[in-house]
């Protein structure tokens, strides 16, 4: 892990200062949410886009509260001093960290859950410094930067009479004591509509063998692993933007949104080698398109920005399998979902990733979900997913009690670049041929013209085996004919 910390933050004036408005005229005493933004290794320095508070729990209770008592300056000892304040915050960290696991899917690559603030008074802050260090804890384990892994998050304290900021470092390390939190210089500025914009159009086609003897037993399972070998493959793919070969240690200062297209290397089928030695019984054919953004801060080197949208091409398709797994968790608990008709050739829906493939001799096929983009700040877009049968309708509550915001009314502004969501097929097969052979020509379903047409190129083919062989046998007729004719004419000529 990183030892070092970020020296300086910048968060985006407008929208903090619409946030420090709202905390003012809520009256709240408390209030725990997430610090969207970036952190920066290169730059050395955290950039905060905005603040989104956690909702209620499931039984309508705030994540944060005060407990203890309070100071009242009004009530003096004997002494002429003020009862102290013994006050602390309570936080449902496992709560925070599930707010942060949803929103995190929601978040476009270059945006990233990079922390947690409190609104609260200063004596109940500096009491509950390691339950903040916790839950900010928590939040980073439900939230991991996957490209570099840092040892810090970003808490943000905005105190109330009177009214400050205050920005720190916390340390993830395992032993989170009072000196986890260091202070970090922290200033409001313009960053968003800063920030170029790159999109991309990804097809994909991912296909992975089943082995007998793999320890990958779950469709799920398998999934998972064939996603992260592909995030490796994707990570060393050039790039082209707008057309032309991405320089990648130039200072990518584009402004505006910005095509890019990668350029996979040409390399062995790495998902059949490990299954080389081993019986395969079956084959996984996941394929799509994924659309992506990201956004990049102008000051870095392109290989950053590029660095981001392969990140959100692999989260997207992390996401959507989480989103089909956490579904059928709740099916198989709420058993609402039965088990499908034996007679069925084709297993369909989300029960489905809980196969033990190893088991299956059916072929099964799953759509996942579509992502659509929904307008946040600054021209800057948000993501969530609905299943190929739903309309983005049924995203308005989700996205209001996520992001606290409303949800877009203009319906035009609604992107939907998806026009189908990405497919897994997966095919019982009999042979290691079969698997290595692209699956478009793996052997189809039987049908009687295919079987009429196989039985005329059959009879027509032993038609034109047997020929050759009739008339080799009358030559050698023919021969033994001639031959017997000249030497009957040769000994009547000699007895003569």
């Amino acid at each position: 892990m990183r030892q070092d910390m970020v020296k300086a933050v910048v968060g985006d004036e407008k929208q903090l200062k619409l946030a420090e408005n709202r905390l003012s005229k809520s009256g709240l005493p408390s209030q725990i949410g997430l610090v969207i933004g970036n952190l920066s290794w290169k730059l050395d320095r955290g950039f905060i886009f905005d603040l989104i508070p956690t909702p209620p729990n499931d039984d309508g209770e705030p994540a944060c509260s005060i407990i203890g008592s309070v100071k009242d300056d009004r009530k003096k000892s004997s002494k002429g001093k003020s009862q102290t304040d013994s006050s602390a915050l309570f936080i449902d960290k496992d709560w925070v960290a599930e707010h942060a696991r949803q929103v995190g899917r929601m978040l476009l690559g270059g945006m990233k859950v990079v922390g947690i603030y409190a609104w609260t008074n200063e004596s109940s802050f500096k009491n509950s410094t390691i339950t903040l260090c916790q839950a900010a804890k928590a939040v980073a384990e439900a939230t991991p930067l996957l490209e570099v892994d840092w040892d810090e998050r970003l808490l943000l304290h905005i105190g109330y009479s009177p009214l400050k900021w205050t920005c720190r470092n916390c340390s993830l390390a395992s032993n989170i004591t009072s000196g986890s939190l260091r202070p970090c210089d922290f200033k409001m500025g313009k960053i968003l509509s800063t920030r170029p914009a790159l999109r991309c159009t990804y097809d994909f086609e991912l296909r992975l063998p089943i082995c007998q003897g793999s320890s990958k037993k779950r469709l799920a399972d398998i999934l998972h692993h064939g996603i992260s070998i592909h995030a490796k493959e994707l990570k060393g793919a050039k790039a082209l933007i707008d057309g032309k070969l991405a320089n990648e240690d130039e200072q990518f200062d584009l402004v505006g949104i910005h095509d890019v297209e990668f350029l996979l290397p040409f390399m062995e089928d790495k998902y059949l080698e490990v299954c080389s030695q081993k019986e395969v019984i079956g084959l996984l054919v996941f394929s799509g398109s994924v659309c992506s953004y990201a956004y990049s801060n102008s000051k870095e080197p392109a290989s950053q920005a590029l660095a981001d949208i392969k990140e959100d091409i692999i989260n997207s398709l992390r996401s959507r399998l989480d989103i089909m797994c956490d579904e059928a968790d709740r099916k198989s608990d709420s058993k609402d979902e039965k088990t499908e008709d034996s007679s069925n050739q084709i297993l369909s829906g989300s029960a489905v990733l809980q196969l033990d493939l190893r088991l299956q001799r059916k072929d099964c096929s799953l759509s996942f979900p579509r992502r659509v983009f929904l307008p946040w700040l600054a021209d800057t877009f948000l993501c969530d997913y609905i299943q190929p049968s739903e309309s983005v309708e049924v995203l308005e509550d989700h996205f209001a009690e996520l992001m606290s915001t409303e949800f877009p009314k203009d319906s035009s502004k609604i992107l939907e670049p998806e026009a189908e969501a990405p497919a897994l097929v997966s095919t019982t097969t009999k042979s290691f041929q079969e698997v290595s052979t692209p699956y478009s020509l793996l052997p189809k379903s039987e049908d009687s013209l295919s079987k009429q047409n196989r039985a005329a190129t059959s009879l027509e083919s032993d038609q034109k085996s047997t020929k050759p062989a009739g008339f080799n046998f009358m030559i050698a007729i023919f021969v033994l004919v001639v031959s017997i004719v000249v030497g009957v004419v040769l000994f009547v000529v000699r007895s003569s």
